[in-house]
């Protein structure tokens, strides 16, 4: 064999070694979600809980099981949703519940849509910030401008489309 086939060769094989997990964890890659090694457990409860979801409604199951995103929209409540013809306003009213040890703030999405089949064009609000201490609750209220022109009774459901907490 000739030099450079060898030298080739030889950078070859420590790429591949590189790529395929030169640290010993069971494969490498970008990721950063081995699952083994001390530093995937430790980073667990950190203070950055970026947890977010979408698709969550109050009070029901969320799809996707128990993963840490779905943490953030359970421990959102709706209290109340509605239309509020002073402010001309689609409005919802939400408990946030922080059972954890920590404190987070919180950012909710709210949805607001009507009947299924209807031709309401969804709406949407955003309260982001929403401190919430460990052990205890907030309230907050989303509002965003109603779109229509009638009484807003067309707008019959509201539903937590995304929420997260860090």
């Amino acid at each position: 064999m000739k030099k450079r086939h060898v030298r080739a060769i030889a950078v070859f094989g420590i790429a591949v070694f590189a790529l395929t997990g030169a640290r010993g964890s069971g494969g490498g890659g970008c990721d950063n979600h081995s699952s083994s090694g001390s530093s995937s457990s430790s980073n667990s409860n950190h203070g950055s809980d970026n947890d977010s979801t979408s698709g969550g409604t109050s009070g029901g199951s969320l799809p996707g099981g128990s993963s840490s995103a779905d943490k953030a929209a359970r421990d959102v409540t709706i209290d109340e949703c509605k239309y509020d013809p002073a402010t001309k306003n689609l409005v919802a009213r939400v408990t946030v519940k922080n059972d954890g040890a920590m404190d987070y703030d919180y950012n909710v999405t709210m949805k607001f849509t009507g009947a299924a089949g209807g031709s309401v064009v969804p709406a949407t609000a955003i309260k982001t910030g929403i401190a919430v201490a460990a052990g205890s609750s907030a309230q907050a209220e989303l509002s965003t401008p109603y779109p229509g022109t009638g009484d807003g009774s067309e707008y019959t459901k509201c539903e937590v489309s995304r929420a997260s907490r860090f």
